[in-house]
């Protein structure tokens, strides 16, 4: 279960599009406080899902050959092919864009994830913090989040180390908003600048970044569930 939770962890900070969208809230008026909002709405999912598995299974984790435990595994399994697809689907548009001759104007289609965040990120600068938390949710990698909730299954909350793992998930997660937010309170003007220039490299390489990461963890994910499904 740590492994599991460590990699999906993992994969959640290095996701490009909660940074690019945290880069335009910090750099709105009153950024320190709307990338604080930003965070504790952030962290808030990650402790309702937890707090919800939890609540179901009772803290007990699911006997693994029983009808709930297979459920999980095939809820894993579905979660791990859907991230797959989805990096597939992303790829196919990026090689699509590339291959489109110089000049050429693309038809429109339905806006990408990363275009619905700068859209509501740049609306922030004369908004309420409570906009900057509902981005937070609005850019949250849901589909990686429930693959840590399928991996919660496992968890047995009579053992100091299962609350150590789950804390070190949510730390993890949220670490690279953290190490930003950090850096815009110690020195706010360095940190708006370059977390802007981070947020303009993010923005021409974040479709490579998010194929990479789904079809990673979806390959890891749909083969462990294989794996514990066969056995």
């Amino acid at each position: 279960m740590v492994l599991d939770l460590m990699l999906i962890a993992l994969a959640i900070t290095l996701d490009p599009l909660p940074l690019m969208g945290f880069a335009l809230v910090v750099s709105s008026a009153r950024g320190v406080w709307k990338g604080l909002a930003f965070i504790l709405a952030w962290l808030a999912c990650f402790v309702a899902v937890i707090a919800a598995v939890l609540l179901l299974t009772g803290g007990e984790p699911l006997p693994p050959r029983s009808p709930p435990g297979v459920a999980g595994l095939v809820a894993k399994l579905a979660i791990g092919i859907g991230l797959v697809f989805y990096g597939l689907h992303r790829r196919r548009l990026m090689r699509r864009a590339d291959g489109a001759p110089a000049g050429a104007v693309a038809p429109p289609g339905p806006a990408t994830p990363e275009e619905r965040a700068d859209e509501v990120a740049k609306g922030l600068d004369e908004s309420s913090v409570w906009a900057a938390a509902g981005l937070a949710v609005l850019v949250q990698p849901w589909g990686m989040v429930a693959a840590g909730a399928t991996t919660v299954l496992e968890a047995n909350a009579s053992q100091p180390s299962t609350f150590a793992a789950l804390f070190g998930f949510c730390l993890l997660a949220t670490a690279s908003l953290l190490a930003a937010e950090l850096y815009l309170v110690f020195a706010p003007e360095m940190a708006q600048a370059r977390l802007l220039r981070l947020r303009g490299w993010l923005k021409g390489h974040a479709q490579q970044a998010i194929v990479v990461i789904c079809l990673v963890l979806g390959l890891y994910l749909t083969g462990k569930s294989l794996y514990q499904l066969s056995g």
